[in-house]
Parts: structure tokens; C-alpha cells; sequence
């Protein structure tokens, strides 16, 4: 350890408190500090036989109730490896850093796929741009030429010249309903502050226990 501890140190600055008002307001600091994308989260899958792989994803609803998400939620092509190991294993990870205010939380859980209805609501919220992109990619799949890309987007646009772009079934989204929520942050001489939430039962509507962990 580089110094002695104070009492400062002592006292934890993350309360016992619902995980998701917590988050609730670590993220609207992010929204006020972040330079880009706040709602950017390393999403971590892995194989029926334990292979792992992560990649950075945007959160696009989050909540303890359905209307708002009924936990953490993000949109895909489910027929990149990400989707494929997603619906082989449903147990995934998600982790929030936020540089400028020098704090993560990690958020541990089962993923579920959200209904048709909400993935065609989000789909058509995007940009047009953004709609054409999705629907032209064979997301994780090798590409000889990057223009081939290219001139499968012309080619929907071209297609479809006005208004959306019919989603395509296997553009979703996945929510998380967290089992673990841990929050990080930073203290001088590495004396980190950590508090592990842990759903109580296996259902949503659980409680949640809480403990300090050492950093």
C-alpha cells in the first residue's frame, strides 16, 4: 500500500441504496462527463464450452420494470457470433467504464430476447442510414471487398426509396435481467470502493442483499 489509510477511506461513497437508482444516477453523471457514447457497455458471451469473447455494445433501455427495459438492454444481429453465443448461452456480463469519472459497474445475468414489436419500434427510431446499414450486413461474416457492402446498401435504398426499412428478422435485441451489480470507484493509493449487489431468489421481483468487497 502506498499510504495509510485515513478515516476518510474508512467511509464508503457508494450507499446502500436500490442497485437500479444507483445506476440510475452514476449514469446521468456519465451522460453530464463522457465525451462519447455514456451508454457504451463491454458485453461478454462465451460458448457452450466456455470460450469467451466480449465487444463493446450500446445500451438502449434499462430499468427494474418492463416499460423501462426490465433490466439492461441492447439490440443485435442475431446471426453474428455474438447472437449465435448468446442464444447457445444465455449467461453473459456486462461492464460500464467511465474514464472521466473514474468508475465501472459490472452486471451479471441471463439474457432474454425482447418481442418482435419493441425490436421493430427501436429498428425504425434509428437513422435511415442506420437502418440500411443493419439490414445489408451479414454481420461476423468474412467480406472479400468492402465495396460489396457498399453495394448491398445501394441497393435496399434503391429498393425501399421512401420511409424505413423492413427490419430483418434477425436484427433483435436482448435485455439482462441482472443477478449481480457491482459498483467500482476509485480512491487514491488504490484503496478502491466496491459494493456487490446479489439478487435475493431467482426471479425479478426479488430483493437484493449487498456487501463491501475489498478492493
Amino acid at each position: 500500500m502506498d499510504r495509510a489509510p485515513t478515516d476518510t477511506d474508512c467511509i464508503s461513497d457508494i450507499p446502500r441504496s436500490d442497485p437500479f437508482a444507483l445506476f440510475d444516477e452514476w449514469f446521468g453523471r456519465a451522460q453530464e462527463s463522457e465525451p462519447n457514447d455514456p451508454n457504451a457497455m463491454a458485453l461478454a458471451t462465451a460458448t457452450t464450452d466456455g470460450l469467451p469473447s466480449v465487444r463493446m455494445v450500446l445500451l438502449k433501455g434499462h430499468g427494474p420494470h418492463e416499460a423501462l427495459g426490465g433490466g439492461f438492454t441492447f439490440f443485435t444481429n442475431a446471426s453474428s457470433r455474438k447472437g449465435g453465443e448468446i442464444r447457445a448461452n444465455r449467461q453473459a456480463s456486462l461492464l460500464f467504464h467511465w474514464k472521466s469519472l473514474r468508475r465501472q459497474i459490472r452486471i451479471e445475468g441471463p439474457l432474454a430476447e425482447v418481442s418482435a414489436a419493441r425490436a421493430d419500434d427501436y429498428f425504425h427510431s434509428r437513422p435511415r442510414d442506420s437502418q440500411i446499414g443493419s439490414a445489408a450486413s451479414d454481420q461476423s461474416r468474412p467480406l472479400d471487398r468492402r465495396q460489396d457492402y457498399l453495394d448491398r446498401c445501394e441497393a435496399i435504398a434503391a429498393e425501399f426509396p421512401e420511409g424505413d426499412i423492413p427490419r430483418p428478422p434477425h436484427w433483435t435485441g436482448f435485455t439482462m435481467t441482472p443477478v449481480r451489480i457491482e459498483f467500482w470507484l476509485d480512491r487514491p493509493g488504490r484503496l478502491h470502493d466496491r459494493r456487490l449487489f446479489t439478487r435475493l431468489g431467482e426471479d425479478a421481483g426479488g430483493g437484493w442483499e449487498d456487501t463491501l468487497l475489498y478492493p
